[in-house]
């Protein structure tokens, strides 16, 4: 998955000024390639992976994915909460205005406003390959076709 997510910093960092819409994409403009980088700019490995903390430092869950609008903006993350080393955790979609970062000993990291329980209570989501896309938890396949009923003999 990380490579879908350096794929989408890409394209978002390559277009300027012009449409990011995949509709648009065979009438494009030629690619401007940039001389500087911009200004207060983040890399995606600022916050992927990254533990997202509450106002008082606790441990909320972890950035899996950075999901980007059609203009390349950051839109919103997808956090795993819950569970231990990765068992019985749900993904959970918050807004990235949502989502703050606070300087400790020289390095920035995230922070929400809420607490462990709002994000255990609140709707899962689950990537599904084949479309590509997060989708609601419990809708739709995810990596695979739906199986077959097995009917009786």
């Amino acid at each position: 998955m990380s490579k879908l997510v350096y794929s989408a910093l890409f394209l978002a960092l390559s277009v300027t000024g012009a449409s990011a819409h995949h509709e648009d994409a065979d009438r494009a403009q030629p690619a401007a390639m940039m001389t500087t980088i911009p200004g207060e700019t983040w890399t995606v490995t600022d916050w992927y992976k990254q533990t997202v903390y509450d106002l008082g430092d606790r441990k909320l869950g972890e950035i899996k994915d950075v999901l980007l609008d059609h203009d390349g903006k950051t839109s919103a993350f997808i956090l795993g909460v819950g569970g231990f080393l990765g068992v019985g955790e749900k993904d959970v979609a918050v807004s990235y205005k949502d989502v703050h970062f606070k300087m400790k000993d020289g390095k920035w990291y995230p922070v929400m406003n809420t607490t462990k329980d709002a994000l255990k209570n609140a709707a899962g989501f689950k990537f599904d390959r084949n479309a590509a896309k997060w989708i609601p938890d419990g809708v739709g396949t995810v990596g695979g076709p739906a199986p077959r009923p097995i009917k009786a003999q």
